[in-house]
């Protein structure tokens, strides 16, 4: 049942990710920075501190991700036999200012972002920008989760909404986001 539940969950998020990659697969240098068109993605869910403590008990998870102060976060991942990978999201400051309690109070729980693996967070960004029109949402790339180097871009699904993708590069340690 929860490999059915994450399925289901991995493909609310990635779809409308893959929809707005599709066209990045063209661009032969940014294609092989995210290793496309087959890349490693994780989908993030946030969800209230309840639920965090809840499915983190159930999964057996103690470790938690180390995510900068500056960042309103708490996080750990989940890995499936059926290669998914799921980022399990909630506030530190529910009902504060930060980017996840924010999410949080306007949408709910749900797919916050979607999160594909970079070999240069920086030259992918640049390309984005140049090739794509594409803006980050950081004017640089920034210190994440267990000392990976991140970037997010918030960008328009064809027919229809948006999502938000995170860039990230990992710190040479094994895949721990």
């Amino acid at each position: 049942m929860r490999e059915a539940a994450a399925a289901e969950i991995y493909a609310a998020g990635r779809g409308p990710a893959e929809r707005v990659a599709e066209a990045w697969w063209s661009d032969a240098e940014l294609s092989q920075l995210l290793s496309g068109p087959k890349p490693e993605v994780t989908v993030g869910l946030a969800v209230q501190r309840e639920t965090f403590s809840k499915i983190r008990a159930a999964h057996g998870v103690s470790r938690l991700a180390e995510v900068p102060s500056d960042q309103d976060a708490e996080e750990f991942e989940l890995h499936f036999s059926n290669g998914l990978s799921l980022d399990i999201l909630t506030s530190r400051a529910p009902g504060g200012e930060g980017t996840i309690a924010r999410y949080l109070g306007k949408f709910g729980e749900g797919v916050q972002q979607v999160e594909f693996r970079c070999s240069s967070v920086d030259r992918a960004t640049e390309i984005l920008k140049e090739k794509f029109g594409v803006a980050a949402v950081y004017p640089e790339t920034r210190a994440g989760a267990d000392g990976t180097r991140i970037n997010f871009f918030l960008v328009a699904v064809p027919g229809g909404g948006k999502v938000l993708i995170e860039l990230y590069e990992s710190a040479g340690k094994p895949h721990q986001k």
